[in-house]
C-alpha cells in the first residue's frame, strides 16, 4: 500500500468517525432542551396525519409520527428525523467529494458541514429544512453520478430524492431548475437532455409529490396560496431595497463570515487546469443558482435566513476542494483554518447558550431563551387552572397563537388536544382540525401575550374571568434573574364560536373563496387591523 493510498484510507476512516461522533453528540444534545414552538407545532402535525398541511408539505409530520411511535413522545424523538437528516447529508456530500476529488476533500467537506451554524440549527431544531437538506444532497449526488457516468439508475434515484424533497419543502423546486441550467452550461452534459432518463426521473419525482396536489385540490390550494403570500404576491412594491441588507446579513451570520467569503471566492474563481471543468461548473451552478434566486426575491420580500440552506451544499464541496488542506492544488490556506475555527466556535456558542446561559446576553438578544424558557412551567399552571374549572374534563385549552397552543399540547399532563384561536393572527393548520361546532357551549382555559386582548376574547364566550398575569424567568450567572416572557391566563365559560382566522382584506391571497366571503369581525375591520398590526412581526411564520 502506497503512502497516498494509506493517506486516503486514513481520511476515509476519519470521515466516518467524524460523522458518527457528531451524530452521537447531536443525539445527546437533542434530548436536553425543550421543544421550541415550531417544533411543538410540527409534533402536533404528527398527531393529525394528512397528505399535506397548510404551511408545508407533510414529510416533517410523517417522520415525527414514526419517530415518536418508536421512541415515545419525547424531545429527542421529535428531533430524530432531522438529526439523522444531517448525518445523511454528510454521507452524500462526502461520497460526491470523494468520487470527484479525493478522500481528503471529502473529510474537509464533512468537517465544514458539521461546523457551520446554519446546518447545526437545521439538525437540532426539527423543521422541514432538516429533511429538505438531505434530499437535496442525495439528489445532487445521484444527478452528478448520472451525468458523469450516463447512468439511467442514477437518474431514477435523482427523481426519487427530488420527490421526497418536494414532500419536505417547496424550496426543492429550485433543484431541477439549477440542474437544468448546469446541463445547459456543460457541453458534455447537454446531450443528456435529449434522452428519456432525466425526464423519467422528473416524472417519478412529481408522482411522489402527488399527495400534496391531491390535498390542495381538496382544500382550495391553501398551501400554494400561503407560499405565494410568503413570496410577496400581495406586496404592491415590485422592487425594494429594504430587505437586501437583512438577507445578506443573515446569510453571513448563519454561514459565518469567513465561510461566506470563501464561498463567494469559489463562485468567482476561474477553473484551473487539472480540475475537471464539468465537475466544478456543476457544483458552482447548483449552489449559485439558488442563492441568486433568493437574492432577487429579496428585492421584493423578506427572505428568512434558513430558506437558502440547501443551495449552499455543493458550495461547501467546492470550498473544500479549492481552499482546504485537501485541496486539489497546493496547500490549504490560512483562510480555511480561520473559517473552520470561527464556524465551529459560533456553533458551539449558540448550542451551548441553548443548553445554559453561557453568555451575558439580555433576553431581547437571546433567541434561545425566548424560544425555550418557561414552557413546562406554563403547562403546569394551565393544568392546575383547568383542573379548577367546573367541568375540567370538558374544558378545552387554547392559545391565541399556534406556538402557545402547541407547547401546551406537548408539555401539559396527558398531552391533551389544544386549540389555536387564529381569529386575530393568521391562518394555520389548527383551522383544519377543530371547528366552532366542536366547542360551542364548552368552557375554555387559555393563554395570550398581548395584554389588551382580554376584551376581544370576552366576545367569544358568554363570560370570562379577569385574566391572571404569569411571568417566566431564567437565572443567568452573569445578569441574575431575567424576565423572559409575560403571558396572561384567562378562563372563559360558554364558548360562542370564532376560532378561524378572519382576513383584514377580503382580497388577501391567503383567504381563498370560503374565508373571503366570511364577515371580518363584529367590531369592524379597523379594530381588527389595529389588533393584528400590533404584533404582525411576532405572528409571522419562519418559512
Amino acid at each position: 500500500m502506497t503512502l497516498k493510498t494509506t493517506r486516503e484510507y486514513n481520511c476515509l476512516v476519519a470521515t466516518w468517525a467524524l460523522i458518527l461522533v457528531t451524530l452521537a453528540l447531536r443525539l445527546l444534545i437533542g434530548a436536553r432542551f425543550p421543544l421550541v414552538p415550531d417544533e411543538a407545532n410540527y409534533w402536533q402535525w404528527s398527531r393529525h396525519l394528512a397528505l399535506c398541511y397548510h404551511d408545508h408539505p407533510p414529510m416533517i409530520g410523517w417522520t415525527i409520527w414514526l419517530a415518536t411511535r418508536l421512541l415515545g413522545q419525547t424531545e429527542l424523538a421529535v428531533r430524530l428525523p432531522t438529526i439523522l437528516g444531517l448525518t445523511l447529508t454528510a454521507i452524500y456530500l462526502g461520497l460526491l467529494a470523494a468520487r470527484w476529488f479525493s478522500c481528503r476533500v471529502a473529510f474537509h467537506t464533512v468537517l465544514l458541514l458539521q461546523a457551520v451554524l446554519l446546518y447545526n440549527g437545521a439538525a437540532l431544531i426539527a423543521t422541514p429544512d432538516g429533511l429538505l437538506i438531505p434530499c437535496w444532497a442525495a439528489a445532487t449526488y445521484h444527478a452528478g453520478m448520472a451525468l458523469s457516468e450516463r447512468s439511467p439508475g442514477h437518474w431514477l434515484a435523482t427523481g426519487v430524492w427530488f420527490g421526497l424533497g418536494m414532500l419536505s419543502k417547496y424550496t426543492m423546486a429550485l433543484f431541477p431548475a439549477s440542474l437544468f441550467l448546469a446541463m445547459l452550461a456543460i457541453g458534455g452534459y447537454r446531450r443528456q437532455l435529449t434522452t428519456v432518463w432525466p425526464w423519467l426521473g422528473l416524472i417519478l419525482g412529481m408522482a411522489l409529490f402527488s399527495p400534496v396536489l391531491i390535498w390542495n385540490s381538496q382544500h382550495d390550494w391553501a398551501t400554494f396560496r400561503h407560499v405565494l403570500y410568503q413570496g410577496g404576491a400581495d406586496n404592491q412594491a415590485l422592487i425594494t431595497l429594504r430587505f437586501i441588507g437583512d438577507f445578506l446579513g443573515t446569510q453571513i451570520l448563519l454561514l459565518t463570515p469567513l465561510v461566506f467569503l470563501m464561498l463567494g471566492m469559489a463562485w468567482l474563481k476561474p477553473v484551473r487546469n487539472g480540475l475537471r471543468h464539468p465537475d466544478i461548473v456543476f457544483l458552482k451552478l447548483i449552489s449559485l443558482t439558488g442563492f441568486l434566486a433568493f437574492f432577487v426575491l429579496a428585492l421584493h420580500v423578506r427572505i428568512y435566513g434558513n430558506w437558502p440552506a440547501p443551495c449552499y451544499l455543493t458550495g461547501i464541496i467546492l470550498v473544500a476542494a479549492l481552499f482546504s488542506p485537501g485541496r486539489v492544488h497546493g496547500r490549504g490556506s490560512g483562510l480555511w483554518k480561520s473559517a473552520t475555527v470561527l464556524a465551529l466556535s459560533m456553533s458551539l456558542l449558540v448550542v451551548g447558550q441553548t443548553l445554559y446561559p453561557l453568555l451575558p446576553l439580555p433576553v431581547s438578544l437571546d433567541r434561545a431563551a425566548r424560544e425555550t424558557v418557561g414552557w413546562r412551567d406554563l403547562a403546569r399552571e394551565v393544568t392546575r387552572e383547568r383542573a379548577a374549572m367546573p367541568h375540567p374534563d370538558d374544558t378545552f385549552v387554547f392559545g391565541l397563537r399556534y406556538q402557545q397552543a402547541s407547547e401546551l399540547a406537548f408539555y401539559m399532563e396527558g398531552q391533551p388536544e389544544t386549540v389555536s384561536i387564529n381569529r386575530w393572527t393568521r391562518p394555520n393548520v389548527y383551522d383544519y382540525w377543530i371547528t366552532d361546532r366542536d366547542l360551542i357551549g364548552k368552557d375554555g382555559v387559555g393563554v395570550y401575550e398581548w395584554k389588551g386582548m382580554a376584551s376581544r376574547i370576552a366576545t367569544l364566550f358568554d363570560r370570562v374571568d379577569p385574566p391572571r398575569e404569569l411571568r417566566f424567568y431564567r437565572q443567568s450567572p452573569w445578569l441574575g434573574r431575567q424576565l423572559v416572557r409575560t403571558l396572561y391566563l384567562i378562563r372563559g365559560y360558554g364558548f360562542r364560536g370564532g376560532l378561524r382566522w378572519q382576513p383584514r382584506d377580503p382580497d388577501d391571497i391567503r383567504a381563498g373563496k370560503k374565508l373571503s366571503a366570511t364577515p371580518v369581525d363584529r367590531r369592524g375591520r379597523h379594530g381588527l387591523r389595529q389588533a393584528v398590526a400590533q404584533r404582525s412581526e411576532v405572528c409571522s411564520d419562519n418559512g
